[in-house]
């Protein structure tokens, strides 16, 4: 067995009154200068106000995750059945379908909005009439932890607060950022095509507002400290309807300095820092997760890790006092590469790039979401040959490409729009017969990677390529969001030789088995074996009692010799056949093991 150390699991960190003053004056103080003392001032009577009351407070710590943390994602609206409150039938679902498979459920922005499918939020403290109400999703918090979306960087055209900015009134007067059209803005970083400044006319002329993402979607200003105050407000509101998990939408774009990139400035991670101080003060065990699409050591910033380097560029150090969680964007291109190639190489070295994340820090795994692929986490990895031969593929599959605009002017590919299912159809020869299998290897593999894995509704039901959604809406990520009628839905999940039904009682196996194991608890260690490069060999563990587990994969279309060393250290128990392994000599086309050794 080899000699590594076990892993510490991560706990909550409560902070008391006197050490939040501290902490949130100091980020206040970055942030607003003179004007710290008057704003954590107001900060402190929010919080007496309006912190939740039933957040559980705990005086030693607890456990943030383990093997049992594991997500669904989807819309309120993804699964319709007649009149029924939408949400009301997701619970159902969830209660039917799946009633002790998900510990989480991310509810995606289910406030009355005017686009962009929910991120283009008109009332923060509303819920869309359309999905049901509170009640609903505080149905739904009950026995799981559930997921809600602070979209903070912008706000719908339609909200109040622009109401007030476009006749003068507070509080929206101040709200949103105005700029010269004249002011030179080509360093901006920019995540779309859309013109960045929007013509907007007013009781005082026309001004032009700061829109990163569209011109629905203006952007908030939180130079303004009155903007900051009032998201605090709202996170609160959220954790007291039930709340576990806050996910930061477009968190990286959020502070804005003419001059500068505009993406990922330290006031930005400044304003995280203040929103993990809340948390932890008002409600210890509360995880954030910040939704940073970008290359993937511009994602591991989100930590709040990178002042405190200690030199050593394969750990990352202690103390990180940012989010709880980042989403692991590389991972869907990169996986998405390797099973239409057949080689593992290149995921396996992303892999083994990883650092040693401290106590407190976790990935939030995934191979498909609402949004589509990311093709931006690839740049460094992979040449540009080889993404536009991908992006080509996906073309073939049925899929579409969205772009961003570079600050030369110039656009460059943002995102594959596409469904997971679809995208493995087939490898850089075309469509075969593998596809559910290829698909399913996918899901697996996401499965053991170390951190908490989250599953799209659409994964587990193995959703195609949504056209006709994207000729009704004229947006391509509409292609990935399709609103199954239940009754449909039902019949393909009961009928036999589905898709649909095959590949979500498969999921639903894997991942009982899964939160059962201790070895893919979140924190536990991970390791990439050498291997051929059509297998993909991780090793989870050794825990304290030297229990270790090997997840193996076959990322190709054809058998393969299992050349594992670790194989023959000892006797492994294969737990998806519930028997001891029976010592195969190859592993067929896709296939996974999951094997473990009890000392």
């Amino acid at each position: 067995m080899p000699d590594r150390p076990t892993f510490t699991p991560s706990v909550t960190t409560p902070l008391d009154a006197a050490a939040f003053r501290r902490r949130a004056h100091g980020h206040l103080a970055f942030l607003y200068g003179e004007r710290a003392d008057e704003v954590l001032r107001r900060l402190l009577t929010l919080l007496e106000h309006q912190a939740p009351e039933t957040s559980p407070r705990h005086d030693a710590p607890v456990p943030l995750w383990s093997e049992r943390d594991q997500w669904l994602i989807g819309y309120g609206d993804s699964l319709l059945d007649g009149e029924r409150a939408p949400l009301e039938v997701l619970g159902e679902f969830l209660d039917r379908r799946l009633p002790d498979t998900f510990s989480g459920v991310h509810v995606l922005p289910f406030f009355p909005w005017s686009s962009d499918d929910g991120f283009s939020v008109i009332h923060y403290r509303e819920v869309d009439p359309t999905l049901g109400d509170w009640a609903h999703i505080r149905a739904l918090a009950e026995g799981r932890d559930l997921a809600v979306d602070l979209v903070l960087n912008h706000v719908s055209r339609e909200s109040l607060w622009f109401v007030d900015y476009l006749s003068g009134s507070q509080p929206g007067r101040d709200y949103f950022i105005e700029m010269d059209p004249e002011t030179d803005l080509t360093a901006v970083v920019r995540p779309r095509s859309s013109p960045l400044l929007v013509p907007v006319p007013t009781r005082r002329g026309t001004r032009h507002l700061w829109a990163t993402f569209s011109e629905d979607q203006i952007d908030l200003n939180f130079v303004n400290p009155d903007v900051l105050l009032e998201f605090i407000g709202i996170l609160l509101f959220y954790l007291s309807q039930g709340a576990r998990v806050v996910r930061l939408d477009a968190i990286a774009y959020l502070w804005k300095q003419v001059g500068t990139p505009c993406i990922h400035l330290p006031q930005t991670h400044e304003v995280v820092r203040l929103l993990r101080a809340v948390v932890d003060h008002v409600a210890p065990g509360t995880l954030l997760l910040t939704e940073t699409n970008v290359p993937h050591h511009e994602n591991l910033s989100y930590f709040g890790l990178e002042r405190l380097s200690d030199g050593d560029p394969n750990r990352l150090p202690t103390l990180p006092d940012e989010a709880h969680l980042v989403y692991q964007f590389s991972l869907p291109p990169l996986l998405l590469h390797t099973l239409t190639g057949g080689d593992a190489t290149l995921l396996a070295s992303w892999l083994r790039s990883l650092p040693v994340l401290p106590p407190g820090c976790s990935y939030l795994n995934f191979t498909a979401s609402h949004d589509g692929i990311g093709v931006r986490p690839l740049e460094g990895w992979l040449p540009a040959h080889e993404i536009e031969a991908l992006l080509e593929l996906m073309h073939r599959f049925g899929g579409f490409v969205s772009m961003r605009r570079r600050p030369d002017g110039e656009d460059t590919p943002y995102e594959i729009n596409i469904t997971w299912f679809d995208a493995m159809q087939g490898t850089r020869r075309g469509p075969d017969p593998w596809q559910i299998e290829r698909f399913l290897c996918s899901q697996h593999l996401m499965l053991a990677l170390q951190g908490i894995p989250a599953l799209y509704l659409h994964c587990l039901t193995a959703t195609p390529n949504d056209l006709e959604g994207v000729e009704r809406s004229g947006r391509l990520r509409s292609i990935n969001r399709r609103r199954w009628q239940l009754s449909n839905l039902d019949e393909l999940l009961d009928s036999r030789h589905t898709p649909t039904r095959e590949a979500f009682l498969a999921l639903r196996r894997r991942l009982a088995i899964r939160r059962a194991e201790p070895c893919f608890h979140p924190d536990a260690p991970q390791r990439v074996l050498t291997s051929p490069p059509t297998l993909l060999v991780l090793e989870r563990g050794p825990l304290a009692c030297g229990r270790r587990l090997l997840a193996i994969h076959n990322v190709s279309d054809a058998r393969q010799p299992l050349g594992v060393a670790a194989l023959d250290e000892g006797n492994w128990f294969d737990l998806l056949e519930d028997a001891p392994w029976a010592g195969e000599e190859s592993l067929a086309p896709y296939r996974t093991l999951w094997l473990v050794q009890q000392p």
